[in-house]
């Protein structure tokens, strides 16, 4: 890892991610607020320092002034070069939102976008879920008709649960 001017480090003109707005604003203040992380989450770059690997965060630190970032320059084929571009932004796992409720109920302050509303099956909910773990869970209470939406819509608010009705 180097810590290079940040004008010579040069955005991938063919990079295929973007990042809108309010996400991009998130992630410029995220980096003010923990800097250090970049130091070992360096941008990966070329010999010709074009960005392989971290272009929206090069174009954050750049947004919050940073005057070098660190990279890890990477002398590959082109072919090796584009297959990382793609790879390196495929999201292969998936959250485990009781084990963040449980572990990390701070989470939610350090950015981590919670799913507004988890469709869920009534039947599939249980009941000793804690509070933690419940505060993760917005359901969508999906009912076929007026008796039914009652009942399970008001079973899932006396037991702590955010709810919105959905009727088909």
């Amino acid at each position: 890892m180097e810590l290079v001017p940040i004008s010579k480090v040069k955005a991938n003109p063919a990079n295929p991610r973007t990042i809108k707005d309010d996400k991009f604003a998130r992630l410029v203040e995220s980096l003010k607020n923990f800097p250090e992380m970049a130091n070992v989450r360096p941008i990966i770059v070329n010999t010709d320092m074009v960005a392989l690997g971290g272009n929206m965060r090069l174009k954050a630190m750049k947004q919050a002034g940073w005057k070098q970032a660190p990279v890890e320059i990477v002398d590959w084929p082109e072919e090796k070069q584009r297959e990382f571009i793609i790879k390196d932004n495929i999201g292969y796992g998936e959250w485990d939102w009781q084990l963040i409720a449980a572990e990390w109920p701070e989470a939610a302050e350090w950015d981590l976008e919670v799913p507004v509303f988890e469709p869920i099956q009534a039947e599939a909910v249980e009941d000793d879920l804690s509070d933690s773990i419940k505060s993760l869970y917005r359901i969508e209470v999906i009912c076929k008709d007026e008796n039914e939406q009652e009942t399970t819509y008001n079973k899932f608010i006396e037991q702590g649960y955010e709810c919105r009705l959905l009727t088909l």
